[in-house]
C-alpha cells in the first residue's frame, strides 16, 4: 500500500533538505581556505582560447546525446534530434537550478509532448541510456584506477583508492544486474508480463515492458549503444582544455579522462542543484591524487565547475525560452504526467 500523500510529501521535503545540507558541507569544505585573491589572478590569466574550446566541446556532448535518443526511440516513432537536443538543454538547465536532478524527469516528459509518444516510452529509453552509461563508466573506473596507481600515493589515499575499488565492484554488479531485468523485458516479454501479471503493485510496468520489447527489437539500440562511446570520450575535452588554460604542466588524456569518470560517476547522486558540493569534493580528491596541492586543486575545481556549467545555463535557458513553457509549470506538469501514466495502468489491471 502507497503511504498517504502527505507522508509522501513530507518524506520528500525532508530527503531534499538532508541532500542540501550534505551539499552544502562538501561545498564547504572544497572552499575551505582558499585565497580568492589567487583564484582571481589565475582567472585572469587562463588561456580562453582553451576555455573556449571545452566550452563548445562542453555543449557539443549533448548534441551527440540527442542524437543517440533519437536513435533509441526509432522504433516507435521518428524524432527531430534536434527536439531531442532541446528537451535534454531545458532538463539540464532545470538540473542547474532544482534539486535533486528534476531535469531528468521534465527532459522525458517534454520528449513525449513533443513526439506524442506515452512518457512511458521516454522513460524507458532514458533508463536504457543510463544503462549504456553505467557499463562504459565502470570500464573507465577500472581503467582510471589503475592509472592512478602509478602515481606515489600516501597510505590514506591508497586506502581510499582500495575502498573505490570494491565499491566499483559492487557498483559493476549492480549494474549488471539491472541490465540483465532489462534484457528479459526487452527480450522475453511475455515471461516478463506473466511475472507481474498478478501483482497488482506493479501493474504499472506492463506498458513500460512493452515499450522495453519495442525498442530491444531494433537494430537502432546496438547503434545507439555504439553511439555511447563518442558521447562519452567527448565529456574528456572539457576537463582536458580547462586543464590546458589553467597551466597544469604536464597533462594528459588520461589524468583528464579519469576525472571525468570521477565527476561523472558522482553527478548520479541525487544532491544540490548544479552539482555543487559534490563536484567540488571529487574533483579536488581527484587531483590531489595526481599530485596537484590541496590548495591549487581547491582553486581549479571552481574554475572547472564554472566552465562546465555555465554554458549549459545559458543554453538550457536558451531552449526552455524557446519551447514558451515555464520551469515551474513543466515540473508540476511532469510529475502530474507520472502520476497519471502509473494510475492508469493501475486501473487497467
Amino acid at each position: 500500500m502507497s503511504p498517504p500523500p502527505l507522508q509522501s510529501k513530507r518524506a520528500a521535503h525532508v530527503f531534499t533538505i538532508v541532500t542540501l545540507v550534505l551539499s552544502v558541507a562538501c561545498l564547504a569544505w572544497a572552499v575551505h581556505g582558499v585565497s580568492w585573491t589567487e583564484l582571481w589572478e589565475e582567472i585572469r590569466e587562463l588561456d580562453w582560447r582553451w576555455v573556449a574550446v571545452g566550452a563548445i566541446a562542453d555543449l557539443l556532448v549533448y548534441v551527440i546525446q540527442g542524437w543517440r535518443w533519437s536513435l533509441l526511440l526509432l522504433p516507435v516513432t521518428t524524432v527531430s534530434s534536434w527536439a531531442s537536443v532541446g528537451a535534454i538543454y531545458v532538463g539540464l538547465f532545470a538540473n542547474e537550478v532544482l534539486p535533486l536532478r528534476a531535469g531528468e524527469l521534465i527532459r522525458c516528459f517534454l520528449m513525449a509532448r513533443w513526439s506524442k509518444i506515452p512518457i512511458s516510452v521516454t522513460m524507458a529509453s532514458a533508463l536504457i541510456e543510463r544503462i549504456f552509461d553505467g557499463g562504459f563508466l565502470i570500464a573507465g573506473l577500472f581503467l582510471s584506477l589503475r592509472y592512478v596507481r602509478h602515481f606515489p600515493l600516501s597510505r590514506g589515499q591508497a586506502r581510499a583508492i582500495e575502498i573505490v575499488t570494491t565499491g566499483s565492484v559492487f557498483l559493476a554488479i549492480l549494474i549488471l544486474l539491472c541490465a540483465a531485468l532489462l534484457a528479459v523485458a526487452m527480450y522475453w516479454r511475455e515471461q516478463a508480463l506473466d511475472a507481474l501479471l498478478d501483482a497488482r503493485m506493479f501493474s504499472w510496468a506492463h506498458v513500460f515492458i512493452e515499450d522495453l520489447h519495442r525498442i530491444g527489437h531494433s537494430r537502432f539500440l546496438y547503434l545507439s549503444a555504439a553511439v555511447s562511446v563518442p558521447y562519452l570520450l567527448v565529456q574528456i575535452v572539457p576537463v582536458y582544455a580547462v586543464m590546458q588554460a589553467y597551466g597544469f604542466d604536464g597533462v594528459s588524456w588520461a589524468q583528464a579522462g579519469a576525472l571525468m569518470v570521477l565527476l561523472r560517476l558522482g553527478s548520479v547522486v541525487p544532491q544540490a542543484p548544479g552539482n555543487v558540493g559534490l563536484f567540488q569534493v571529487l574533483s579536488t580528491l581527484g587531483l590531489t591524487l595526481f599530485g596537484v596541492p590541496g590548495a591549487m586543486a581547491r582553486r581549479f575545481t571552481l574554475i572547472l565547475w564554472a566552465v562546465v556549467t555555465v554554458p549549459l545555463l545559458v543554453a538550457g535557458f536558451v531552449a526552455l525560452v524557446a519551447s514558451g513553457a515555464k520551469m515551474g509549470d513543466l515540473q508540476r506538469d511532469a510529475q502530474a504526467e507520472m502520476r497519471a501514466s502509473r494510475q492508469d495502468e493501475l486501473a487497467k489491471s
